[in-house]
């Protein structure tokens, strides 16, 4: 290894070591940020909403009771403030 590199890195200022330490942060956190939209875009191409609707068809349906439904209707019907 280059040990000169690190040596020049030391001799630097405080000020200097800081900015360079932050740049080396936003790099990597960039890369990493990539790889994450990557991995979710895969994720999202291979989801497969045809074998998620199979797995809910089983399942009993929610039924609303009527006064949840005439609730639902009078709020509807309350004027809207312009």
């Amino acid at each position: 290894m280059n040990y000169e590199f690190f040596k020049k890195l030391q001799s630097l200022p405080e000020t200097k070591k800081r900015v360079i330490l932050w740049m080396v942060i936003i790099i990597v956190s960039l890369g990493l940020f990539t790889l994450y939209i990557k991995n979710f875009q895969k994720r999202i191409k291979n989801f497969q909403i045809e074998r998620l609707k199979e797995e809910f068809k089983g399942l009993p349906k929610i039924e609303i009771p009527e006064e949840l439904k005439k609730i639902g209707e009078e709020i509807k019907e309350i004027p809207q403030p312009q």
